[in-house]
């Protein structure tokens, strides 16, 4: 019993941590909806996700994080997973 207690424990903790990570990326704001809180980037790789530069969309955790957002623009920026989105939790 103490075993599984422990596996599960074990395995709980490296979901919430994979679950946290922010993962920093940069782009250009391809279309944005400030209502809807939603942005497509054309971002480059992402290293810490293994993921190729790609165009796709992402929502905000607050909708004024858009305020620093233009289409066409460059922008560096903080995302989370959370479910099956990646949420933006900042912009610079």
């Amino acid at each position: 019993m103490k075993r599984f207690t422990l596996f599960v424990l074990g395995l709980a903790l490296s979901v919430a941590a994979h679950a946290q990570a922010v993962h920093q990326a940069s782009g250009t704001v391809a279309r944005l909806d400030r209502d809807k809180g939603k942005v497509t980037i054309k971002h480059e790789p992402v290293a810490s996700l293994k993921w190729p530069g790609m165009t796709m969309g992402f929502v905000v955790k607050d909708k004024a994080l858009l305020e620093k957002a233009k289409p066409g623009g460059k922008i560096e920026f903080g995302f989370v997973q959370s479910g099956r989105e990646y949420v933006i939790t900042e912009i610079k």
